[in-house]
């Protein structure tokens, strides 16, 4: 039996794939009572999570993966700690690196408390506040509007300072992986950010669970083409990670 945190980021899982549940249906997936479901659609609509309708609920917002950063930080946490775990290799100390502004962005912010002379630019503020402070860490934030679903800067003013300077990796999330859409994401602003930190990169690495492949969002940020490797966690689709290798990309499964 699942706990019922356990039960409601499954319901937020379902409503971000399919955009809205019943409560009949929560019920025989989640093998509890429709009772039970009642409590915890009421309980995620108290938060501002989604709105409740006759019989189900519908996502609180028109763009069906812009759930509440604290709550999606929670999705496959185990996953986004081990592809977190496993970018971090890559960065060494003295590098210049790119982070955005995801969930798993945040979980590799966290393997890099560490490392020396290492210039960290993101748009991320929870990236920020996760390396805010530590000795021989750089992190620089490009200025922009506040979008609080993300906790991230976006806005023609940080791109412009991405003009600017030089980075040697840039390590990015995303909403969808497609081989045709490449890197995918919900939000037009957030695009144009990620597209901004994806050109002022010299290699771009993906870092994504195994519920984004195969998915497309609203547009495309990065041509799988301009991506050097992915990382994902090891329930990835294998018939989709082989046409992915077949492109020429490295991908990791761990």
């Amino acid at each position: 039996m699942r706990f019922p945190h356990e039960r409601r980021q499954e319901i937020l899982r379902l409503l971000e794939a399919q955009g809205r549940v019943s409560v009949g249906d929560l019920s025989r997936r989640l093998l509890v009572s429709e009772v039970t479901i009642r409590k915890d659609l009421a309980w995620l609509a108290a938060h501002g999570l989604l709105i409740r309708t006759h019989g189900g609920a519908v996502l609180a917002d028109r763009n069906p993966a812009e759930l509440a950063f604290e709550f999606r930080e929670r999705l496959n946490r185990e996953e986004k700690t081990r592809i977190g775990r496993a970018a971090a290799t890559l960065v060494q100390d003295g590098d210049s690196i790119a982070l955005d502004a995801s969930t798993t962005a945040m979980y590799l912010a966290r393997f890099l408390r560490d490392r020396r002379e290492l210039t960290v630019v993101t748009n991320g503020m929870r990236v920020a506040m996760e390396l805010a402070g530590r000795p021989g860490i750089t992190v620089l934030m490009p200025g922009g509007t506040v979008r609080w679903e993300a906790f991230s800067l976006v806005g023609a003013w940080g791109e412009a300072i991405l003009r600017q300077v030089n980075i040697q990796k840039a390590f990015v999330g995303a909403k969808g992986l497609t081989l045709e859409e490449g890197l995918t994401d919900v939000n037009p602003e957030e695009v144009r950010m990620k597209r901004a930190l994806v050109e002022a990169a010299k290699e771009v690495i993906a870092i994504l669970d195994h519920t984004k492949w195969g998915r497309v969002a609203f547009a495309t940020f990065c041509p799988l083409e301009r991506v050097r490797l992915v990382i994902t966690d090891d329930q990835a689709p294998p018939d989709l990670v082989e046409a992915v290798r077949r492109r020429g990309v490295e991908v990791w499964r761990v």
